[in-house]
């Protein structure tokens, strides 16, 4: 794919989107009420930020991107469904995402939880079927399921909520948001990699050095526009993790340090791609945008 990143990000973004509606159309719900909740959520808008990794991630090692779409739609399936549950009264009882009712807030708290649930058994059929594209999808399944899992994206959420009114350390922030939100970031960009089906040792070890980085340099970006932007920009409440006495980076650090911090991250970013050519120009500018982004 040629042309600006702004180009590939909304050609990125249009791909998965009707991708995603696909797997829904051929979808069966044998249910009343679950299809509904789904399209809500999934299809309500978002900035599909994994997705693009996983294309991004593929075009760097020459992949096709029909080949990418079902990891594509497996990342953002996993990405909703827990967007889903962190905002239910249990966890963080938010009322608003992406500028709308949060589904708990749409539909109820138990349509919230199935929804969530069959996003995420949904997420793996479509990443394991038969025509789902190159790439080692054994490989990919386990890559995804231990990112979204306790070594990644819930436990992350457990210690997170722990930290609740609590002093952490930089190092325990750190860990705490490299398993929430880094690891479903690092999986994005080797599934895509692996999607190819042309990625060496050698390659994924350096996409994971850039995954880790900007999947921290995320985190950083949301804690700073929690403090600085305003809900109507971000779609969600402003204000919410210091509301609710959340363990956050501006918090810790203060709002210039954290700032400071998201920049070195991104360089350090930049750096593990040395070794990548043209084709990963989209991770660089991805690297980017992450701390640039407003919302």
């Amino acid at each position: 794919m040629t042309g600006t990143f702004e180009e590939f990000r909304a050609a990125c973004k249009k791909r998965v989107d009707r991708s995603m509606k696909r797997c829904l159309d051929q979808a069966d719900f044998p249910c009343p009420g679950l299809e509904e909740a789904i399209r809500y959520v999934l299809l309500g808008g978002g900035k599909r930020v994994r997705p693009l990794l996983v294309y991004a991630g593929c075009q760097a090692l020459g992949g096709d991107f029909d080949d990418a779409d079902a990891a594509a739609c497996a990342v953002e399936f996993i990405h909703v469904y827990s967007l889903i549950h962190d905002d239910l009264p249990a966890l963080d009882d938010d009322d608003l995402r992406r500028g709308r009712a949060s589904l708990h807030k749409a539909f109820d708290e138990a349509t919230a939880i199935l929804a969530g649930d069959a996003l995420q058994s949904m997420a793996f059929e479509i990443l394991c079927r038969p025509d789902a594209g190159k790439g080692d999808r054994l490989r990919m399944a386990h890559e995804l399921a231990q990112a979204a899992g306790p070594a990644g994206m819930v436990g992350g959420q457990v210690r997170d909520l722990a930290a609740d009114g609590q002093e952490v350390s930089l190092d325990e922030l750190e860990t705490t948001h490299r398993l929430k939100t880094g690891a479903l970031i690092r999986a994005s960009v080797l599934l895509g990699a692996l999607s190819s089906g042309n990625a060496t040792a050698a390659q994924l070890e350096g996409l994971g050095r850039y995954a880790d980085h900007i999947g921290l340099a995320f985190q950083i970006q949301d804690d700073i526009l929690d403090e600085v932007s305003d809900t109507g920009t971000l779609g969600k409440p402003q204000g919410s993790d210091r509301d609710g006495d959340k363990a956050t980076y501006v918090a810790l650090l203060g709002l210039e340090p954290a700032r400071k911090r998201a920049g070195e991250l991104t360089a350090g970013a930049a750096r593990a791609l040395d070794e990548f050519g043209a084709d990963a120009d989209p991770l660089r500018h991805l690297a980017a945008y992450i701390v640039e982004r407003i919302n």
